[in-house]
Formats: structure tokens, sequence, C-alpha cells
């Protein structure tokens, strides 16, 4: 792990300068913190701001990027106005990724930096990743993908820089938590939203809110599927989710695990 930090640093001294596309979670935190120990004002962070990222999210980026004084650009964008996007396509991560890469290469130049970055890690490419075309063909950096850093290296390497993100649960965007070819719509979204943060408040550690139609298919950790019936939790959970909009709660037996939606297509 040691020598791929090194060779981490020694790439990311030998793009000079760059944007990082920042949403605040494990990998490109981390990726942030040490491009910018490294090359200080030589990036920025450039965090897009859409119906995709969580107000809290959004607020989380702003804040380290303040305390570490890291110069932040947001990037408003109307994702569901992107033509074909809404439609919720098997390719829906390339049509995402191609529109919000292209804006931060707009970014990146008017800011005279030479190159983007994006924190996609070795472990990404176990599963069906669209996006990763989008990233080749507009020659966006990938540098923990370069160095060969894991999900798990990454954290490990966080908590040895202190960073509190270092055991931060996995976030992947909202529209991830649809079935592919069912539109995403701002009320799904807000819907979809308010049942994980309430999750969240109720102390799950990691856990997806999968929406099909108006049934919610709850993924936590199956270790923590007993907290679901202690106590009132499962009608508070029922109550709550209902009046969020949902018709149906379901807890998948199954479990959390990434990518869950791409089962049906791999």
């Amino acid at each position: 792990m040691a020598d791929k930090f090194e060779n981490l640093k020694k790439y990311l001294g030998e793009l000079e300068s760059f944007a990082v596309a920042f949403s605040g979670g494990v990998d490109s935190t981390f990726l942030l913190k040490v491009a910018h120990d490294l090359l200080g004002e030589k990036i920025i962070a450039v965090t897009i701001d859409s119906e995709f990222l969580t107000r809290q999210e959004v607020e989380e980026t702003k804040n380290f990027c303040e305390l570490e004084n890291i110069k932040q650009i947001f990037c408003k964008v109307e994702a569901l106005k992107i033509d074909g996007l809404k439609e919720n396509p098997k390719n829906r991560c390339y049509v995402c990724k191609k529109n919000l890469f292209q804006r931060l290469l707009k970014i990146a130049d008017e800011n005279n930096l030479k190159y983007v970055v994006e924190g996609s890690n070795a472990d990404d490419t176990k599963d069906f990743r669209p996006g990763f075309q989008a990233i080749k063909e507009l020659d966006i950096k990938s540098p923990l993908l370069y160095a060969g850093l894991t999900k798990n290296e990454i954290r490990e390497l966080s908590k040895n820089l202190n960073l509190q993100t270092w055991d931060k649960p996995s976030f992947a965007c909202l529209a991830s938590r649809f079935v592919f070819g069912e539109n995403i719509t701002h009320e799904k979204l807000e819907m979809v939203a308010q049942a994980e943060n309430f999750l969240r408040q109720k102390n799950f550690s990691q856990f997806r809110v999968r929406i099909h139609d108006k049934m919610a298919r709850i993924e936590i950790l199956p270790s923590e599927f007993e907290k679901i019936f202690v106590g009132d939790m499962r009608e508070e959970i029922l109550k709550k989710f209902k009046n969020f909009g949902f018709s149906y709660v379901a807890l998948d037996l199954q479990g959390y695990r990434t990518g869950s939606m791409n089962e049906v297509i791999l």
C-alpha cells in the first residue's frame, strides 16, 4: 500500500495542475487532500450541485474546502434536463458523466488548469460502469485507479491523514437508486433522499433505499437486520416511508451491496 501511495503522489505531481471532481465521498476527499497537500493552489475542487446530490452532501464539501483552505467552485446543473437522462437508460451514467465532465473541462480551462481528475478506485472496475467510457473519451484522469488503490486501502490511508471521511458510508448519486427504464423525477428523488436521511438518523451504518415505482427496497448490512425488529423500529420506518410517498416498504434479504440495480443486466 505504501508503494501505491507513493506512485499516486508521483503521478499527481506529473499532472502539475488540475480540477478535482469533488463530491465529498471517501475517494474524492482523499484525492483532494493529497493533491492539495502536494500542489497547493495548482489544484481546485469543483462540486457538481444537482438533484442527484443531497443538500447535506453539498454542505459537507463546502465545510471541508473551507477547513483545508481549498478553492472550490460549485457547478449548478439541472441534471433532469440533460437530454436522455430522466428516462434512465442503461447507459445513464455515460450520458450524465459525459455532460458533467465537459462542464468541468471548461471550468479547468477557464482557471488555466491542465486536467480534470476524478476519484474512481481499483474496486470500481468490478461493476457495470458505463461512465468509464465518458471518462476515457474526454481524457479525464483517474489517479486512484492509476495507482491501483482499493476502497479499503483508501480508507486506511485516509485514517492515517486524520480525514473524518475514512469510515464514511459509501453513497453513490441518487440516480443509482432507480430501476433502469423507470423515469427519474424530482418527486421520487426527494422520496429517496428523505428515506435515506431517516435511516441515517436511526444510525444504520450502511444502506440504500432503492425505488421501484412506489415501493421502497431497503438494503442494510445483514448484521443490522435485527435492529429493524427491535422495539417500534419496523412500525416507525413503515409510517415514515409511507409519509414520504411510498406505498410499499420491503427489506432486501441479500442486504446492502453496491450496484444492485445492475444485477439484472450483468
